[in-house]
Protein backbone atom coordinates (compact mmCIF):
# COMPACT_ATOMS: atom_id res chain seq x y z
CA UNK A 1 0.00 0.00 0.00
CA UNK A 2 2.23 3.30 -1.30
CA UNK A 3 3.01 5.41 1.30
CA UNK A 4 5.82 8.13 1.38
CA UNK A 5 6.69 11.59 1.53
CA UNK A 6 6.21 13.94 -1.78
CA UNK A 7 7.30 17.56 0.26
CA UNK A 8 7.71 17.94 3.97
CA UNK A 9 4.01 17.84 4.45
CA UNK A 10 2.26 15.89 2.28
CA UNK A 11 2.05 12.27 1.61
CA UNK A 12 0.92 9.85 -1.11
CA UNK A 13 -1.03 7.69 0.40
CA UNK A 14 -4.15 6.55 -2.23
CA UNK A 15 -6.72 4.18 -1.14
CA UNK A 16 -4.64 0.88 -3.43
CA UNK A 17 -3.32 -2.34 -2.63
CA UNK A 18 -0.75 -3.63 -5.19
CA UNK A 19 0.86 -7.05 -5.43
CA UNK A 20 4.00 -7.42 -7.31
CA UNK A 21 4.06 -10.92 -8.87
CA UNK A 22 7.90 -12.07 -8.76
CA UNK A 23 9.06 -14.78 -10.86
CA UNK A 24 12.17 -16.15 -8.86
CA UNK A 25 12.65 -19.46 -10.97
CA UNK A 26 11.05 -22.50 -13.02
CA UNK A 27 7.64 -22.00 -14.71
CA UNK A 28 4.89 -21.62 -12.14
CA UNK A 29 1.41 -21.86 -12.37
CA UNK A 30 -0.98 -19.92 -10.05
CA UNK A 31 -5.22 -18.52 -10.27
CA UNK A 32 -6.35 -15.39 -9.34
CA UNK A 33 -9.79 -15.13 -7.36
CA UNK A 34 -11.24 -12.01 -8.44
CA UNK A 35 -14.48 -11.28 -6.32
CA UNK A 36 -15.27 -8.02 -4.75
CA UNK A 37 -18.31 -7.14 -3.03
CA UNK A 38 -19.74 -3.72 -2.15
CA UNK A 39 -21.58 -3.13 1.38
CA UNK A 40 -20.86 -5.88 3.46
CA UNK A 41 -21.86 -8.42 0.36
CA UNK A 42 -25.75 -6.89 0.09
CA UNK A 43 -25.03 -5.64 -3.28
CA UNK A 44 -24.12 -7.61 -6.41
CA UNK A 45 -21.48 -6.44 -8.62
CA UNK A 46 -20.91 -6.10 -12.05
CA UNK A 47 -17.63 -6.32 -14.03
CA UNK A 48 -16.55 -4.01 -17.40
CA UNK A 49 -13.53 -4.35 -19.40
CA UNK A 50 -11.97 -1.49 -20.40
CA UNK A 51 -8.29 -0.90 -22.40
CA UNK A 52 -6.14 -0.74 -19.11
CA UNK A 53 -8.51 -1.83 -16.63
CA UNK A 54 -11.46 -3.55 -15.29
CA UNK A 55 -13.81 -1.57 -13.64
CA UNK A 56 -16.68 -3.24 -10.69
CA UNK A 57 -19.12 -1.15 -9.76
CA UNK A 58 -22.91 -1.89 -7.63
CA UNK A 59 -25.51 -3.00 -9.36
CA UNK A 60 -28.09 -0.77 -6.98
CA UNK A 61 -25.45 1.86 -6.82
CA UNK A 62 -23.44 2.03 -10.01
CA UNK A 63 -21.09 4.71 -9.05
CA UNK A 64 -20.06 3.28 -6.75
CA UNK A 65 -16.93 1.25 -8.24
CA UNK A 66 -13.36 -0.09 -7.97
CA UNK A 67 -10.48 -0.36 -10.54
CA UNK A 68 -8.28 -3.48 -10.99
CA UNK A 69 -5.43 -2.90 -13.43
CA UNK A 70 -2.97 -5.56 -14.25
CA UNK A 71 -0.43 -6.87 -16.72
CA UNK A 72 -2.45 -10.38 -16.46
CA UNK A 73 -5.45 -10.52 -18.60
CA UNK A 74 -8.20 -9.18 -17.74
CA UNK A 75 -10.36 -12.87 -18.85
CA UNK A 76 -7.91 -15.17 -17.18
CA UNK A 77 -8.93 -12.92 -13.63
CA UNK A 78 -12.57 -12.89 -14.29
CA UNK A 79 -12.85 -16.66 -14.91
CA UNK A 80 -10.00 -17.40 -12.62
CA UNK A 81 -8.20 -19.57 -15.19
CA UNK A 82 -4.75 -20.77 -14.65
CA UNK A 83 -2.01 -18.72 -15.35
CA UNK A 84 1.43 -19.79 -16.43
CA UNK A 85 4.04 -16.92 -15.09
CA UNK A 86 6.85 -16.30 -17.71
CA UNK A 87 7.66 -12.73 -16.18
CA UNK A 88 7.17 -10.49 -12.89
CA UNK A 89 3.27 -9.43 -13.30
CA UNK A 90 1.27 -6.87 -11.29
CA UNK A 91 -2.14 -6.60 -9.84
CA UNK A 92 -3.71 -3.10 -8.54
CA UNK A 93 -6.47 -2.63 -7.01
CA UNK A 94 -7.81 1.00 -6.57
CA UNK A 95 -10.52 3.13 -5.27
CA UNK A 96 -10.10 6.03 -7.77
CA UNK A 97 -9.48 5.56 -11.60
CA UNK A 98 -5.79 6.09 -12.33
CA UNK A 99 -4.75 8.63 -14.38
CA UNK A 100 -1.05 7.76 -15.02
CA UNK A 101 -0.12 4.52 -16.65
CA UNK A 102 0.56 1.87 -14.60
CA UNK A 103 3.35 -0.39 -15.83
CA UNK A 104 5.61 -2.98 -14.06
CA UNK A 105 7.96 -0.40 -13.75
CA UNK A 106 5.65 1.48 -11.86
CA UNK A 107 4.45 -0.65 -9.45
CA UNK A 108 8.10 -1.31 -8.84
CA UNK A 109 8.97 2.06 -8.01
CA UNK A 110 5.89 2.46 -5.63
CA UNK A 111 7.23 -0.48 -3.90
CA UNK A 112 11.11 1.04 -3.27
CA UNK A 113 9.28 4.17 -2.41
CA UNK A 114 7.39 2.69 0.10
CA UNK A 115 9.43 0.40 1.75
CA UNK A 116 12.56 3.48 2.16
CA UNK A 117 9.50 5.34 3.73
CA UNK A 118 9.05 2.61 6.33
CA UNK A 119 12.62 1.90 7.13
CA UNK A 120 13.00 5.42 7.75
CA UNK A 121 10.21 5.71 10.01
CA UNK A 122 11.54 2.43 12.02
CA UNK A 123 15.18 3.73 12.20
CA UNK A 124 13.73 6.99 13.69
CA UNK A 125 12.40 4.87 16.60
CA UNK A 126 14.56 4.17 20.26
CA UNK A 127 16.11 0.73 20.39
CA UNK A 128 17.04 -1.90 22.55
CA UNK A 129 19.65 -4.22 22.86
CA UNK A 130 16.80 -6.69 23.51
CA UNK A 131 13.46 -7.13 21.92
CA UNK A 132 14.49 -4.58 19.22
CA UNK A 133 12.13 -6.56 16.72
CA UNK A 134 9.40 -7.12 18.61
CA UNK A 135 8.70 -3.64 20.01
CA UNK A 136 9.59 -2.37 16.35
CA UNK A 137 6.76 -4.74 14.64
CA UNK A 138 4.56 -3.33 17.76
CA UNK A 139 5.48 -0.38 16.44
CA UNK A 140 4.50 -0.85 13.05
CA UNK A 141 1.14 -2.12 14.08
CA UNK A 142 0.40 1.25 16.49
CA UNK A 143 0.98 3.10 12.98
CA UNK A 144 -0.51 2.08 10.56
CA UNK A 145 -3.43 2.39 13.11
CA UNK A 146 -3.22 5.93 12.58
CA UNK A 147 -5.35 7.22 10.18
CA UNK A 148 -3.15 9.98 7.97
CA UNK A 149 -5.83 12.16 7.19
CA UNK A 150 -8.11 12.73 10.42
CA UNK A 151 -5.41 11.36 12.95
CA UNK A 152 -7.58 8.96 14.63
CA UNK A 153 -6.37 6.12 15.96
CA UNK A 154 -8.13 2.43 15.69
CA UNK A 155 -8.62 0.08 17.89
CA UNK A 156 -8.41 -2.60 15.56
CA UNK A 157 -8.99 -3.02 11.20
CA UNK A 158 -11.64 -5.78 11.48
CA UNK A 159 -14.51 -6.61 12.85
CA UNK A 160 -16.96 -9.92 14.41
CA UNK A 161 -13.44 -12.10 14.75
CA UNK A 162 -15.31 -13.70 18.02
CA UNK A 163 -13.54 -13.96 21.25
CA UNK A 164 -14.23 -17.54 21.52
CA UNK A 165 -15.59 -19.86 18.82
CA UNK A 166 -19.21 -20.44 18.07
CA UNK A 167 -19.95 -17.24 21.00
CA UNK A 168 -21.49 -14.07 20.30
CA UNK A 169 -19.08 -12.03 21.59
CA UNK A 170 -18.43 -10.41 18.02
CA UNK A 171 -17.56 -6.81 17.63
CA UNK A 172 -16.54 -3.82 15.35
CA UNK A 173 -13.26 -2.70 16.70
CA UNK A 174 -12.65 -0.43 13.44
CA UNK A 175 -13.73 2.87 15.28
CA UNK A 176 -11.31 5.42 17.61
CA UNK A 177 -11.87 4.56 21.52
CA UNK A 178 -10.45 7.84 23.37
CA UNK A 179 -9.26 5.11 25.83
CA UNK A 180 -7.12 3.14 23.55
CA UNK A 181 -6.21 5.74 21.09
CA UNK A 182 -4.54 7.83 24.28
CA UNK A 183 -2.62 4.40 25.15
CA UNK A 184 -1.46 3.70 21.78
CA UNK A 185 0.13 7.75 21.85
CA UNK A 186 1.31 7.56 25.39
CA UNK A 187 3.42 4.70 23.98
CA UNK A 188 4.09 6.12 20.40
CA UNK A 189 5.66 9.43 22.43
CA UNK A 190 7.79 7.00 24.58
CA UNK A 191 9.18 5.55 21.54
CA UNK A 192 9.80 9.14 20.13
CA UNK A 193 7.02 9.66 17.77
CA UNK A 194 5.74 12.89 18.38
CA UNK A 195 4.08 13.80 15.02
CA UNK A 196 1.22 11.07 15.80
CA UNK A 197 0.10 12.81 18.88
CA UNK A 198 0.11 15.89 17.09
CA UNK A 199 -2.39 14.24 14.59
CA UNK A 200 -4.12 12.93 17.43
CA UNK A 201 -4.49 16.39 19.24
CA UNK A 202 -5.91 17.78 15.71
CA UNK A 203 -8.03 14.71 15.67
CA UNK A 204 -9.45 15.73 19.49
CA UNK A 205 -10.11 19.12 18.98
CA UNK A 206 -11.98 18.04 15.72
CA UNK A 207 -14.32 16.07 17.45
CA UNK A 208 -15.35 18.68 19.86
CA UNK A 209 -17.61 21.10 17.80
CA UNK A 210 -18.45 23.59 20.79
CA UNK A 211 -16.96 24.21 24.31
CA UNK A 212 -20.90 22.59 25.41
CA UNK A 213 -20.16 19.00 23.26
CA UNK A 214 -20.32 16.49 25.28
CA UNK A 215 -17.62 13.07 24.72
CA UNK A 216 -18.34 9.85 23.59
CA UNK A 217 -16.27 6.90 24.77
CA UNK A 218 -15.32 6.01 20.57
CA UNK A 219 -15.81 8.33 17.04
CA UNK A 220 -15.70 7.33 14.00
CA UNK A 221 -12.23 7.37 11.76
CA UNK A 222 -13.47 11.01 10.48
CA UNK A 223 -15.36 11.99 13.63
CA UNK A 224 -18.53 10.68 13.72
CA UNK A 225 -20.70 10.61 16.15
CA UNK A 226 -23.57 8.13 15.71
CA UNK A 227 -22.06 4.56 15.49
CA UNK A 228 -25.43 2.29 15.47
CA UNK A 229 -24.60 -1.07 16.02
CA UNK A 230 -26.42 -3.32 13.09
CA UNK A 231 -26.51 -7.02 12.47
CA UNK A 232 -25.44 -8.10 9.30
CA UNK A 233 -27.86 -11.76 9.44
CA UNK A 234 -26.93 -13.10 5.95
CA UNK A 235 -23.13 -13.62 6.74
CA UNK A 236 -22.13 -16.42 8.46
CA UNK A 237 -19.88 -15.08 10.71
CA UNK A 238 -15.81 -15.86 11.33
CA UNK A 239 -15.73 -20.26 11.58
CA UNK A 240 -19.86 -19.64 12.13
CA UNK A 241 -19.73 -17.91 14.66
CA UNK A 242 -22.78 -14.94 14.69
CA UNK A 243 -24.27 -12.76 15.01
CA UNK A 244 -21.91 -10.52 12.50
CA UNK A 245 -21.94 -6.80 13.53
CA UNK A 246 -21.37 -3.55 11.94
CA UNK A 247 -20.93 -0.26 14.20
CA UNK A 248 -20.99 -0.66 17.85
CA UNK A 249 -23.63 0.52 20.39
CA UNK A 250 -20.78 1.25 22.80
CA UNK A 251 -20.19 4.54 21.88
CA UNK A 252 -23.51 5.66 23.55
CA UNK A 253 -22.26 4.38 26.55
CA UNK A 254 -20.79 6.61 29.87
CA UNK A 255 -17.54 5.44 30.89
CA UNK A 256 -15.37 7.33 33.24
CA UNK A 257 -12.24 6.24 32.68
CA UNK A 258 -11.30 7.30 29.41
CA UNK A 259 -11.18 10.62 30.33
CA UNK A 260 -7.92 9.66 33.14
CA UNK A 261 -5.87 8.03 29.51
CA UNK A 262 -6.79 11.64 27.58
CA UNK A 263 -5.87 13.51 30.22
CA UNK A 264 -2.39 11.71 30.98
CA UNK A 265 -1.91 12.43 27.12
CA UNK A 266 -2.84 16.22 26.82
CA UNK A 267 -0.91 16.53 30.09
CA UNK A 268 2.37 15.22 28.06
CA UNK A 269 1.43 17.16 25.16
CA UNK A 270 1.57 20.15 26.97
CA UNK A 271 5.04 19.13 28.27
CA UNK A 272 6.57 17.79 25.31
CA UNK A 273 5.15 20.73 22.82
CA UNK A 274 5.15 23.80 23.16
CA UNK A 275 2.46 24.76 20.13
CA UNK A 276 1.72 28.37 19.66
CA UNK A 277 -0.72 30.24 21.57
CA UNK A 278 -4.47 29.41 20.28
CA UNK A 279 -3.10 25.75 19.94
CA UNK A 280 -2.62 25.86 23.78
CA UNK A 281 -5.92 27.36 24.48
CA UNK A 282 -7.76 25.31 22.53
CA UNK A 283 -6.43 22.32 24.07
CA UNK A 284 -7.05 24.54 27.49
CA UNK A 285 -10.94 25.15 26.69
CA UNK A 286 -10.82 20.37 26.39
CA UNK A 287 -9.05 20.65 29.58
CA UNK A 288 -12.15 22.25 31.68
CA UNK A 289 -14.52 20.33 29.65
CA UNK A 290 -13.15 17.12 30.81
CA UNK A 291 -12.99 18.34 34.37
CA UNK A 292 -16.44 19.71 34.39
CA UNK A 293 -17.42 16.35 33.10
CA UNK A 294 -15.56 14.47 35.06
CA UNK A 295 -16.90 17.17 38.76
CA UNK A 296 -20.61 15.80 37.60
CA UNK A 297 -20.09 12.21 36.33
CA UNK A 298 -17.41 10.68 39.07
CA UNK A 299 -19.78 9.88 41.79
CA UNK A 300 -22.29 8.18 39.30
CA UNK A 301 -21.94 4.48 38.42
CA UNK A 302 -20.47 3.95 34.79
CA UNK A 303 -20.38 0.62 32.45
CA UNK A 304 -16.40 0.42 33.22
CA UNK A 305 -13.56 -0.33 30.88
CA UNK A 306 -14.76 -3.67 29.45
CA UNK A 307 -17.89 -1.94 28.32
CA UNK A 308 -20.74 -4.24 30.36
CA UNK A 309 -23.91 -3.71 28.08
CA UNK A 310 -26.78 -3.78 30.95
CA UNK A 311 -25.71 -2.77 34.61
CA UNK A 312 -23.91 0.24 35.35
CA UNK A 313 -21.74 -0.19 38.54
CA UNK A 314 -19.33 1.95 40.39
CA UNK A 315 -15.98 0.18 39.23
CA UNK A 316 -12.85 1.01 41.05
CA UNK A 317 -10.86 1.47 37.62
CA UNK A 318 -13.09 4.39 36.81
CA UNK A 319 -12.82 6.04 39.49
CA UNK A 320 -9.15 6.15 39.62
CA UNK A 321 -8.88 7.01 36.04
CA UNK A 322 -11.01 10.09 36.91
CA UNK A 323 -8.47 10.62 39.80
CA UNK A 324 -5.72 10.22 37.05
CA UNK A 325 -7.92 13.17 34.99
CA UNK A 326 -7.79 15.50 38.20
CA UNK A 327 -4.34 15.34 38.98
CA UNK A 328 -3.01 15.36 35.63
CA UNK A 329 -5.46 18.92 34.79
CA UNK A 330 -4.09 20.26 38.14
CA UNK A 331 -0.59 19.57 36.87
CA UNK A 332 -1.54 21.24 33.60
CA UNK A 333 -3.36 24.09 35.89
CA UNK A 334 -0.14 24.75 37.57
CA UNK A 335 1.78 25.17 34.29
CA UNK A 336 -0.42 27.85 32.80
CA UNK A 337 -0.33 29.77 36.37
CA UNK A 338 -3.91 28.69 37.14
CA UNK A 339 -4.24 29.01 40.52
CA UNK A 340 -7.63 28.62 41.13
CA UNK A 341 -8.32 25.91 38.61
CA UNK A 342 -4.95 24.13 40.37
CA UNK A 343 -6.45 24.63 43.92
CA UNK A 344 -10.19 23.60 42.67
CA UNK A 345 -9.31 20.29 40.95
CA UNK A 346 -6.65 18.94 43.11
CA UNK A 347 -9.62 19.25 46.04
CA UNK A 348 -11.36 16.89 43.66
CA UNK A 349 -8.74 14.23 43.24
CA UNK A 350 -8.33 14.57 46.76
CA UNK A 351 -11.93 13.50 47.33
CA UNK A 352 -11.71 10.84 44.58
CA UNK A 353 -8.87 9.40 46.11
CA UNK A 354 -10.64 9.10 49.42
CA UNK A 355 -13.39 7.34 48.25
CA UNK A 356 -11.05 4.86 46.41
CA UNK A 357 -9.63 3.85 49.21
CA UNK A 358 -12.81 3.72 51.20
CA UNK A 359 -15.21 1.71 49.50
CA UNK A 360 -12.50 0.42 46.33
CA UNK A 361 -10.30 -1.79 49.13
CA UNK A 362 -11.67 -4.50 50.91
CA UNK A 363 -9.96 -5.05 54.23
CA UNK A 364 -11.35 -8.67 54.74
CA UNK A 365 -9.92 -9.91 50.96
CA UNK A 366 -7.01 -7.79 51.32
CA UNK A 367 -7.21 -6.64 48.23
CA UNK A 368 -8.67 -3.96 45.51
CA UNK A 369 -12.06 -5.52 43.70
CA UNK A 370 -13.55 -4.54 40.72
CA UNK A 371 -16.41 -2.66 41.71
CA UNK A 372 -17.34 -0.93 45.06
CA UNK A 373 -20.19 -3.37 45.58
CA UNK A 374 -18.88 -6.89 44.56
CA UNK A 375 -15.45 -8.89 45.72
CA UNK A 376 -14.46 -9.85 42.07
CA UNK A 377 -11.26 -9.74 40.82
CA UNK A 378 -10.36 -7.68 37.79
CA UNK A 379 -7.48 -7.17 35.90
CA UNK A 380 -7.54 -3.57 34.96
CA UNK A 381 -6.86 -2.90 39.31
CA UNK A 382 -3.19 -3.66 38.11
CA UNK A 383 -2.82 -0.14 36.43
CA UNK A 384 -3.12 1.37 39.54
CA UNK A 385 -0.04 1.81 40.50
CA UNK A 386 1.05 3.01 36.91
CA UNK A 387 -0.98 6.01 36.86
CA UNK A 388 -0.01 7.01 40.38
CA UNK A 389 -2.68 6.56 42.21
CA UNK A 390 -0.96 4.23 44.34
CA UNK A 391 2.82 3.45 44.68
CA UNK A 392 4.60 0.07 43.61
CA UNK A 393 5.74 -0.30 47.44
CA UNK A 394 2.34 0.19 48.51
CA UNK A 395 1.21 -3.43 50.55
CA UNK A 396 -2.08 -2.56 49.47
CA UNK A 397 -1.02 -2.71 45.64
CA UNK A 398 1.01 -5.40 45.97
CA UNK A 399 -1.71 -7.76 47.59
CA UNK A 400 -3.83 -7.13 45.12
CA UNK A 401 -1.09 -7.93 41.68
CA UNK A 402 -0.93 -11.10 43.95
CA UNK A 403 -4.82 -11.62 44.43
CA UNK A 404 -5.07 -10.83 40.83
CA UNK A 405 -2.59 -13.56 39.88
CA UNK A 406 -4.46 -16.08 42.11
CA UNK A 407 -7.47 -15.14 40.85
CA UNK A 408 -7.20 -14.92 37.36
CA UNK A 409 -3.86 -15.90 35.90
CA UNK A 410 -4.48 -19.54 34.24
CA UNK A 411 -2.39 -21.86 31.65
CA UNK A 412 -0.08 -18.76 31.47
CA UNK A 413 -2.59 -16.22 30.45
CA UNK A 414 -5.15 -13.89 32.61
CA UNK A 415 -8.51 -13.31 32.43
CA UNK A 416 -9.94 -9.86 32.05
CA UNK A 417 -12.48 -11.33 35.14
CA UNK A 418 -14.19 -14.24 35.69
CA UNK A 419 -17.55 -13.00 36.99
CA UNK A 420 -20.38 -13.26 34.63
CA UNK A 421 -21.48 -10.27 32.32
CA UNK A 422 -24.13 -9.88 30.31
CA UNK A 423 -23.29 -13.27 28.03
CA UNK A 424 -22.33 -14.94 30.48
CA UNK A 425 -18.59 -16.37 31.79
CA UNK A 426 -15.47 -14.61 29.44
CA UNK A 427 -13.25 -18.18 28.24
CA UNK A 428 -10.85 -16.77 26.40
CA UNK A 429 -7.75 -14.81 27.82
CA UNK A 430 -7.47 -10.98 26.82
CA UNK A 431 -4.55 -10.38 25.66
CA UNK A 432 -3.16 -7.03 27.03
CA UNK A 433 -4.47 -8.24 30.49
CA UNK A 434 -1.31 -10.40 30.67
CA UNK A 435 0.73 -8.06 29.52
CA UNK A 436 -0.18 -6.12 32.65
CA UNK A 437 0.49 -8.66 35.03
CA UNK A 438 3.41 -9.09 33.94
CA UNK A 439 4.45 -4.93 33.95
CA UNK A 440 3.07 -5.29 37.67
CA UNK A 441 4.99 -8.15 38.96
CA UNK A 442 7.77 -6.89 37.10
CA UNK A 443 7.55 -3.36 39.05
CA UNK A 444 6.92 -5.20 42.74
CA UNK A 445 9.85 -6.53 41.99
CA UNK A 446 9.40 -10.42 40.97
CA UNK A 447 11.03 -9.96 37.69
CA UNK A 448 12.36 -13.52 37.44
CA UNK A 449 8.33 -14.87 37.37
CA UNK A 450 7.59 -11.83 34.94
CA UNK A 451 9.91 -12.70 32.78
CA UNK A 452 9.34 -16.13 32.32
CA UNK A 453 5.30 -15.24 32.00
CA UNK A 454 6.48 -12.92 29.25
CA UNK A 455 8.78 -15.09 27.02
CA UNK A 456 5.43 -17.66 26.88
CA UNK A 457 3.18 -15.18 25.73
CA UNK A 458 5.97 -13.73 22.85
CA UNK A 459 5.22 -17.58 21.69
CA UNK A 460 1.19 -17.21 21.16
CA UNK A 461 2.20 -14.36 18.62
CA UNK A 462 1.84 -15.60 14.70
CA UNK A 463 4.76 -15.44 12.26
CA UNK A 464 4.82 -12.43 12.26
CA UNK A 465 4.92 -11.42 15.72
CA UNK A 466 0.99 -10.36 15.32
CA UNK A 467 -0.98 -10.59 18.08
CA UNK A 468 -5.04 -10.27 18.39
CA UNK A 469 -7.35 -9.11 20.73
CA UNK A 470 -7.75 -12.53 22.81
CA UNK A 471 -5.88 -16.10 22.88
CA UNK A 472 -7.44 -19.46 23.47
CA UNK A 473 -5.97 -20.82 27.13
CA UNK A 474 -5.50 -24.30 25.82
CA UNK A 475 -4.94 -24.22 22.38
CA UNK A 476 -3.03 -20.47 22.34
CA UNK A 477 -5.17 -19.81 19.14
CA UNK A 478 -5.27 -16.29 18.30
CA UNK A 479 -8.83 -15.30 18.56
CA UNK A 480 -10.45 -11.86 18.30
CA UNK A 481 -10.23 -8.77 15.98
CA UNK A 482 -7.10 -8.48 14.79
CA UNK A 483 -4.40 -7.04 14.94
CA UNK A 484 -5.12 -5.08 18.10
CA UNK A 485 -3.75 -1.88 19.04
CA UNK A 486 -4.31 -2.49 23.11
CA UNK A 487 -2.05 -6.23 22.43
CA UNK A 488 0.80 -4.26 20.64
CA UNK A 489 1.10 -1.11 22.71
CA UNK A 490 1.14 -3.79 26.07
CA UNK A 491 3.99 -5.64 24.55
CA UNK A 492 6.17 -2.45 23.37
CA UNK A 493 5.83 -1.17 27.17
CA UNK A 494 6.47 -4.79 28.46
CA UNK A 495 9.33 -5.27 26.32
CA UNK A 496 11.02 -2.16 27.66
CA UNK A 497 10.73 -3.62 31.33
CA UNK A 498 13.13 -6.16 30.11
CA UNK A 499 15.66 -4.26 27.50
CA UNK A 500 18.06 -3.31 29.83
CA UNK A 501 17.06 0.09 29.27
CA UNK A 502 19.96 1.07 27.52
CA UNK A 503 19.12 2.53 24.38
CA UNK A 504 21.35 1.60 21.47
CA UNK A 505 22.76 4.98 19.76
CA UNK A 506 24.47 3.36 17.09
CA UNK A 507 22.62 2.74 13.03
CA UNK A 508 20.90 -0.78 12.73
CA UNK A 509 21.36 -1.96 9.67
CA UNK A 510 17.61 -3.29 8.00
Amino acid sequence: MPRYKTSDNDYFTPSEIYRYIKLISGMPRLKVKYLPVFNYAREEVSNIIHDNHIRTYSQITPTECMYLYTSLNFNDILNSNEILLTQHQFILLSHNQKLINIDIERVYLEFQRTKVYWLNWANRSKKYIKYNEEILRSLLVLKIMLSQSTGAILAALTTSIPETIGDVRNWDYRFCWLRDASMSIDTLLKMGHTNSAKRFMVYLKGILKSKNDSFQAMYGIRGERELTEIILPHLAGYENSKPVRIGNAAYSQRQNDIFGYLMNVIYNYYKVFPGTLDEIEDIWEIVRNICRTITTHWEKPDKGIWEIRNDEKHFVVSKVMSWVAMDRATEIAIMLNKKFYAETWRDIANDIKEDVLKNGWKEDLQTFTQTYCNSELDASLLLMADYGFIDYTDLKYQKTVMAVKKALFHNGLVYRYINSDDFGKPESSFTICTFWLIQALFKIGMKEDAKNIFENLLTCGNHLNLFSEDIEFSTKRLLGNFPQAYSHLGLINTAILFSDEKIQTKFIKP
